[in-house]
């Protein structure tokens, strides 16, 4: 099999804009626990999941069974008619949601679930202006492009919502990275606060990852979405939490990101995605009952909550749990941060280590400035690929950071393994 012919034709038919990592593209045929191999035969250990959606293994056999066992009965039937594998499902998300009286809708991907909250989220407070939070993602959809804070993955300007975008998503950059904790949190409000107090009628919903994703793994510190929350409820503003990169216990400490700001009480809407489906196509949206029964028109989904991808987010949810996965993101993703920052510490190429469990981000920089080093982030990602390791990046400073999101199930000889090629990798650089 010929990658290069295939590349070809990849290049031929699709966009210019679907990205491609690697100078010369690898095409991944099959994997098993944290390893998948490529068409010429090498094997690699995967710190990045398809993007954090293998969230337990590749080839994970309850996983692949249940989905067998579901396909060899009926594959579809939309949400027209009753699915007990899409009922099973949403009782048990609804129950782990932490949000009361919770009603729960499927989608097909994390964009299609950001979508529909923020639908929700305006039909509800019949308003379209939307907070986001700067350095943001969201989706690919036109609303959820919309509101994106990034701009290198937000290519139009036109929107359907009016969108006012706030500080705290991203710690250590900009004008409050030098404050404390505590007074970075207060700036933020007080920014929240002034920017509330210039707005004309009512705002809908303020959207935040718990922990950015595409923009690198940043995060605020624990409790300013609690603190954020008090704000938006004097006004009756929603809060939805976007855990399509953060749910299901990646971070280790908490089972959702919003967990780690939960003072106020949960979220009005949460969205998932990714991990829950271990590559199945599966994105959701949890509300509160009034905001999910707020539409005054029918409404259907032709794939949402499919009889099969279903089944397989009903094992993979089952598995997750009865191995305390969570547990194992807490407990081998603080190994592997903690030796990732020994290694930082000796390499000038690195301006920060961060993050929660098996949810990491290491941004490098030109050495002794703040300046993006996109050059040494894509350098770094082909030699970790050369040495038999598959990481990604993101950050919205020039794409400079490497996001390393394996496998729940990572050992801790495997996260050893993959630090120590990241190690060698970084030192071409520094």
């Amino acid at each position: 099999m010929n990658t290069t012919s295939l590349h070809a034709r990849h290049r031929a038919v699709l966009p210019d804009w679907l990205a491609l990592y690697y100078a010369d593209p690898i095409e991944l045929t099959h994997g098993e626990g944290r390893h998948v191999w490529d068409t010429e035969g090498r094997k690699y250990l995967d710190f990045f999941g398809g993007i954090l959606t293998t969230m337990t293994a590749h080839a994970l056999p309850e996983v692949t069974k249940a989905v067998a066992e579901q396909a060899s009965r009926i594959i579809h039937s939309s949400t027209l008619y009753l699915n007990r594998p899409m009922v099973e499902l949403a009782e048990r998300v609804a129950q782990l949601s932490g949000i009361p009286d919770a009603r729960v809708f499927f989608t097909t991907s994390g964009t299609e679930a950001n979508d529909t909250a923020l639908m929700l989220a305006t039909a509800y407070r019949r308003s379209p202006q939307i907070l986001a939070m700067r350095n943001s993602y969201h989706g690919r959809s036109f609303s959820t492009v919309g509101i994106t804070g990034n701009a290198g993955w937000s290519p139009t300007s036109l929107s359907p919502l009016q969108t006012l975008y706030v500080h705290g998503g991203v710690r250590s950059r900009g004008p409050y990275a030098a404050l404390s904790d505590a007074e970075f949190t207060d700036a933020c409000v007080a920014d929240l606060r002034d920017m509330l107090g210039q707005t004309r009628g009512d705002v809908a919903a303020l959207i935040a990852e718990p922990v950015q994703g595409v923009g690198g793994f940043t995060s605020p510190p624990d409790g300013l979405y609690a603190r954020f929350r008090e704000v938006l409820r004097e006004r009756g503003i929603l809060w939805i939490s976007d855990e399509v990169q953060t749910g299901w216990g990646r971070t280790g400490d908490h089972f959702w990101g919003w967990q780690a700001h939960d003072q106020a009480g949960p979220p009005d809407l949460l969205t998932f995605a990714k991990g829950i489906g271990n590559g199945m196509s599966i994105g959701g949206v949890v509300a509160r009952a009034d905001v999910m029964n707020c539409l005054d028109a029918h409404s259907i989904s032709t794939f949402g909550g499919s009889p099969v991808t279903m089944a397989a987010g009903l094992a993979n949810l089952s598995y997750l749990l009865e191995h305390d996965l969570q547990g194992n993101a807490r407990r081998v993703g603080g190994l592997l941060i903690e030796r990732l920052r020994a290694i930082a510490a000796q390499l000038p190429a690195v301006r920060d280590v961060r993050g929660r469990g098996l949810m990491i981000g290491v941004e490098l920089a030109r050495p002794g400035t703040d300046e993006a080093y996109p050059e040494a982030a894509t350098a770094v990602l082909e030699a970790c690929r050369a040495a038999g390791l598959l990481v990604g990046k993101g950050g919205g400073h020039d794409t400079s950071v490497l996001r390393i999101a394996p496998p729940m199930s990572l050992t801790v000889a495997e996260a050893e393994e993959g630090a120590s090629i990241l190690e060698r990798a970084l030192r071409t650089v520094s």
